[in-house]
């Protein structure tokens, strides 16, 4: 019964933080849209055997710079009727008579059909499931199959992003990670004890933020050894990018801490006879969880972006690994890219995530902060 007569009792229900920050992250649209844009990448990398079409490495000195050849559902037969097949063009080969120069057209008068989920040979996705087919490919395998072009090499330009984004966005989730362990630790022990070790550890932060960045990923990374294998050089370049980054993330939990050492609940944990690492981890930290995680999303892209200067630079990953950044290294050449700008198909890609963890790590950042709108 209602103590007011004529009203009915209205059940309360309880939402938990998460929910409430879910619920005003929805009213962000471009928040929401880059979300889908960043999972579907992440999605690309984690079924990167599945998706390419063939072997990053795979070559053919026959199409070198081969332009890309679109693929498309719809030919008409004799009687100029309509009919779905995937397919792609053929290419047929011109001699520019000036520069004797090869270079590959599309022939619109050949026709590649184009199989959906096509028997391939013997791999393991991520790593560990054994597969034979392939989402696309081409029944006679001989045939050129070259969605968005070639390389010098005559290798699948689309084959090797699919491939590269898998070690690109990695890279981003391993380095925030390690700087995030590095941030919580030390900015939540700066910001709990404060003094003088509260000033020792800013002043490294201070110290190590001062510092030119590029510089300093160039000297760390060209010390590496140059008979390291590739699996060796991807986890230094992951630990480099961690060593550095993880100076923000310190700042953002220390002033957190700082403001949460004085609150009562952190005083009865204390008088309850917690030791100092259970109330950081157990009771400060998952008071303000939303906000890493905003401040993570916000330092992945740096941690993108880095591996890939270090890798267009030559100082970073190197190949046979296949990275964005090493996959930009073919447009280094400007002759190269005005023959073949197909190669810049990776700088469109970082662009794209870059940008979407941005907006993502916005709307991510409005949401827990609890007097936004």
């Amino acid at each position: 019964m209602s103590d007011v007569p004529g009203t009915s009792k209205v059940p309360r229900t309880r939402e938990s933080q998460f929910s409430l920050m879910w619920r005003r992250f929805r009213r962000h649209q471009l928040a929401v849209v880059s979300l889908w844009v960043v999972v579907a990448f992440y999605v690309i990398a984690a079924f990167a055997e599945f998706l390419a079409p063939t072997d990053p490495s795979a070559y053919s000195a026959r199409y070198t710079y081969a332009p890309p050849q679109g693929l498309q559902f719809i030919t008409t037969d004799e009687n100029g009727n309509w009919q779905f097949q995937p397919h792609v063009n053929g290419y047929k080969t011109e001699v520019d008579p000036k520069a004797l120069r090869r270079s590959f057209v599309l022939d619109p008068e050949e026709v590649i059909p184009v199989q959906f989920f096509a028997p391939s040979e013997p791999y393991k996705l991520a790593g560990f499931i054994p597969m034979s087919v392939k989402l696309m490919g081409v029944e006679n395998k001989r045939d050129p199959f070259y969605i968005l072009g070639a390389d010098r090499l005559g290798r699948d330009v689309l084959s090797r992003l699919v491939h590269g984004t898998r070690i690109s966005l990695s890279i981003g989730l391993a380095g925030v990670t390690l700087s995030l362990v590095f941030g919580i630790i030390i900015g939540g022990f700066a910001g709990y004890y404060g003094g003088r070790f509260d000033s020792a550890i800013m002043r490294i932060i201070e110290f190590i933020r001062s510092m030119p960045t590029i510089p300093l990923w160039l000297g760390l990374a060209a010390a590496m050894p140059k008979d390291w294998s590739a699996l060796q050089t991807y986890f230094a370049i992951t630990l480099i990018l961690s060593l550095i980054g993880w100076t923000e993330l310190a700042r953002v939990v220390r002033g957190r801490f700082l403001s949460l050492r004085t609150e009562d609940f952190v005083t009865a944990a204390q008088l309850d006879g917690a030791s100092d690492w259970r109330i950081i981890i157990r009771h400060m930290v998952p008071s303000f969880t939303s906000h890493i995680i905003a401040a993570a999303t916000l330092a992945i892209p740096g941690m993108i972006l880095a591996e890939t200067a270090l890798s267009f630079l030559g100082l970073g990953l190197q190949p046979p690994i296949v990275s964005w950044g090493t996959l930009l290294q073919e447009a280094q050449n400007i002759r190269t890219l005005a023959s073949a700008p197909w190669l810049l198909v990776p700088g469109v890609c970082v662009v794209v995530v870059i940008l979407a963890f941005n907006f993502f790590g916005d709307g991510l950042r409005d949401a827990a902060d609890p007097h936004g709108r």
